[in-house]
């Protein structure tokens, strides 16, 4: 009989491994979810409701001969994983693939694929009745979101937010200078520097009139606002001889093979480690790359496993469909024709249309 490998987690990193494995293992990949959401399209699908159906893949194609179960691990240990409907799957390999929670709208926070469209629509009739958009974090999200909806509604005043001094700083001075010069054609007023006194009195998303102040005493009047940070790594399932590797900011500690550290058979990838990195859909499916190998060896007992070196820093950072700006290893500071083409211009809808076996369009 061929070894069970449970993955836990049906998001960029877990799906990836278990569509590697499907031909050499029972693959079990657990997933609250009905179908895998597109994070990387997600911000178009709150200004282009059009876009939205394009960022959900059904699983009922992923795999061809293992399985996918809608269910959530409460407790996962070497060897066992519990599900919230009370069933126990024995695994011999299990993938920690659970990724990590981020603010809507740039992740889902439903499981239902109907409900969580639905809501993209409530946030984009807000969004689209709003003059003036406050966006809280100047990272790559707040800048994308401020691109997104400048491309659709140009007459909009969107202004960012951040204590940073600088936007991107791990990046080429190049890349900043290029996403800064855009930002200011597109008149996004970036304020940095300084927190907030106090924060926006309504909730994310809801529309209602905002005056809010700065540390540095800018005063910013608005109508509605989004919250762009805030990763929270899913990982408190973890039980009995796993308990140990959760740090105390949710990451999971592991070698460079990815294996948990102390353990043989349980890997994990993605947001949940604690690799220095930046945490992006990419980099999740390179570490798919090596746990897939690497299981592959182990069922075989073949060779030595192969080890995870993180690369330098990389970034496709569009502005709406035809903006942005692009730091590619061995390529430097790209513009924005350049990563239009290699990610803005359909957000990489296409090449998950394959991975998930759709028609693409």
């Amino acid at each position: 009989m061929s070894p069970t490998v449970v993955v836990i987690g049906g998001g960029y990193g877990g799906s990836a491994t278990a569509k590697a494995l499907d031909g050499v293992a029972d693959v079990v990949l657990v997933d609250p979810k009905d179908a895998f959401f597109h994070a990387v399209g997600a911000l178009r699908a709150v200004v282009d409701p059009e876009f939205l159906p394009e960022v959900f893949f059904p699983y009922d194609k992923l795999l061809t001969n293992g399985r996918v179960v809608r269910d959530r691990a409460v407790r996962v240990e070497p060897g066992r994983v519990t599900l919230a409907s009370g069933e126990e799957l024995a695994a011999d390999y299990i993938v920690l693939a659970s990724g990590s929670g981020y603010p809507f709208p740039a992740k889902s926070d439903l499981d239902d694929t109907a409900a969580a469209q639905q809501k993209y629509r409530a946030a984009h009739a807000s969004l689209q009745a709003a003059d003036h958009v406050l966006l809280l974090g100047a990272g790559p999200v707040g800048l994308e979101f401020a691109g997104e909806i400048k491309a659709v509604w140009p007459q909009k005043k969107v202004v960012i937010v951040d204590p940073v001094a600088d936007i991107l700083s791990e990046y080429a001075p190049e890349l900043r200078e290029e996403i800064r010069r855009q930002l200011a054609e597109l008149d996004v007023q970036l304020v940095l520097g300084a927190p907030l006194k106090e924060n926006p009195s309504t909730a994310p998303g809801e529309r209602g009139t905002i005056h809010i102040t700065t540390a540095s005493d800018v005063d910013i009047t608005a109508d509605i606002w989004f919250r762009c940070f805030g990763v929270v790594p899913h990982t408190a399932y973890l039980a009995g001889a796993l308990t140990d590797v959760r740090q105390a900011n949710g990451e999971v500690a592991v070698t460079d093979t990815l294996q948990v550290k102390g353990q043989d058979t349980v890997f994990a990838l993605g947001d949940i480690t604690d690799i220095p990195e930046s945490k992006r859909a990419g980099t999740a499916m390179r570490h798919a790359n090596v746990v897939a190998g690497n299981i592959k060896a182990l069922i075989g007992g073949t060779g030595e496993l192969a080890t995870y070196q993180p690369g330098p820093a990389a970034i496709l950072l569009p502005l709406g469909p035809t903006g942005g700006a692009a730091q590619l290893p061995g390529q430097g500071v790209l513009g924005p024709e350049a990563t239009s083409q290699h990610k803005g211009a359909d957000l990489m809808t296409g090449r998950f249309s394959q991975l998930f076996g759709m028609q693409t369009n």
